[in-house]
């Protein structure tokens, strides 16, 4: 996916839920006391799928509801609690939401932003079935076609492609037989045949598991599809890779017109769609389209926008995002301070300003920028921003400057996040 997904912090609002973002063993506390199930919500200040799930879904009458049903529990995966609960639950993408029962089995999960008209009703029901995994599991031994469409569409969730195709192998010839002609199992099987190939580098296997995925009703998940496809069929002849890349296109134009440009879209995600395109359009050839649809998106978030940058940060996200891939610098200059003063509680945007400015050889500029957010960041995105602060110091000869963060850096956090600390190290010693 192009993206990593984030869920932003809320205020809870009832006796059961904390005021503040709760670690996951206070919120099973509760939920105990309480005998209500626990509803994580991991978050993340970076990721842009938050804006859209704080601002279009998980308000109003619905997520009060909801608040009052189960103890709701905000989990910072750049903390070192959000850390170790991400791995625990093999969660790899953000947004997500786990809903567990009070004694911390997993009852169900939803993963990136859903429209409202989706979410919730995906949510009631995870609650009104109560269904561990283990329990679904069960249930498709014995036969139940939406039980093992449920638990391949769990496997596909934690992308662990090759555990689902080892579990349904264990159910019984005749249990497959049936499930096999089940068009929703078909095709989370066949997604898991590509996340087992995609992991396995297999890129022909990849490749005819991609064109069997896009072939079934796959909605929003279209654009993510169509990334493996690309990535997939990078080294084919140019032919080859062509005639599998022009359906899609249309496919994706289709979409854009159907899904994304109308008042209510009915894909949250809509900037995965926007680049999607382009990337096939580039793959094409044809850089007059991919420049047609990215102005298109440009000039249709900006219409929305005005000059309000606060009125929905996931679409100025958008928007810089947009610009990224245009590579229109000199609007995002423009775009960046207006984007930092619009949001200036986090670091996000003075880091994302640094690296723009460093990705483009000017780390005298980028430097000062990567100190504000400094100032800012916390935990694993402490590390980020020092990793680049690192990287624009040894750019200016100041190499002794540079092993001072790092150590400060490393003094702050500790012990926790190793692979990231090992990466500041190695870039403090290249």
């Amino acid at each position: 996916m192009k993206r990593l997904l984030a869920s932003c912090a809320f205020a809870l609002v009832t006796a059961l839920h904390a005021a503040e973002p709760a670690r996951v063993d206070d919120a099973l506390a509760r939920a105990r006391k309480a005998h209500v199930p626990v509803l994580l919500d991991f978050s993340a200040p970076w990721c842009y799928s938050c804006y859209f799930m704080a601002t279009h879904v998980l308000n109003g009458a619905e997520w009060t509801a909801l608040e009052a049903r189960t103890v709701v529990a905000t989990v910072d995966a750049d903390s070192p609690d959000g850390a170790v609960w991400m791995k625990k639950l093999e969660i790899k993408a953000l947004p997500a939401y786990v809903v567990l029962n009070e004694d911390g089995a997993e009852l169900g999960r939803i993963l990136a932003e859903q429209p409202r008209a989706k979410f919730y009703p995906m949510i009631e029901r995870i609650l009104a079935g109560a269904n561990t995994l283990d329990a679904l599991k069960r249930k498709a031994h014995d036969g139940s076609r939406d039980a093992i469409a449920d638990v391949l569409g769990a496997y596909q969730a934690r992308d662990a492609g090759k555990d689902g195709l080892a579990w349904y192998a264990t159910l019984p010839q005749p249990v497959r037989s049936k499930a096999g002609k089940d068009a929703a199992v078909t095709l989370w099987r066949d997604r898991l045949v590509l996340s087992q190939a995609r992991a396995a580098k297999d890129d022909k296997a990849a490749v005819a598991a991609a064109q069997r995925v896009l072939g079934g009703d796959i909605g929003c998940d279209r654009p993510y599809v169509v990334d493996s496809l690309l990535e997939a069929s990078e080294k084919l002849p140019t032919p080859e890779r062509s005639a599998l890349l022009k359906p899609q296109r249309v496919a994706l134009d289709a979409m854009l017109v159907r899904d994304i440009y109308v008042d209510k879209p009915a894909c949250a995600d809509q900037r995965s769609t926007v680049v999607t395109t382009a990337d096939v359009d580039a793959a094409l050839g044809d850089a007059a389209a991919e420049k047609a649809v990215l102005d298109r998106a440009i000039a249709d978030a900006r219409t929305r926008l005005g000059d309000d940058y606060t009125k929905d940060r996931n679409l100025a996200d958008n928007l810089r995002v947009y610009l990224v891939r245009a590579k229109r610098d000199a609007e995002l200059d423009a775009l960046y301070p207006k984007l930092i003063a619009a949001y200036p509680d986090d670091y996000v945007y003075t880091y994302r300003y640094g690296r723009s400015l460093l990705e483009r050889k000017r780390a005298a500029e980028a430097l000062p920028w990567f100190e504000r957010a400094a100032e800012k960041a916390y935990g694993e995105n402490r590390l980020s921003v020092a990793m680049y602060r690192v990287k624009a110091l040894k750019a200016l000869k100041r190499n002794d400057d540079a092993a001072k963060v790092v150590a400060d850096v490393l003094e702050q956090n500790g012990q926790w996040f190793p692979e990231q600390v090992a990466a500041l190290k190695a870039a403090l010693n290249s």
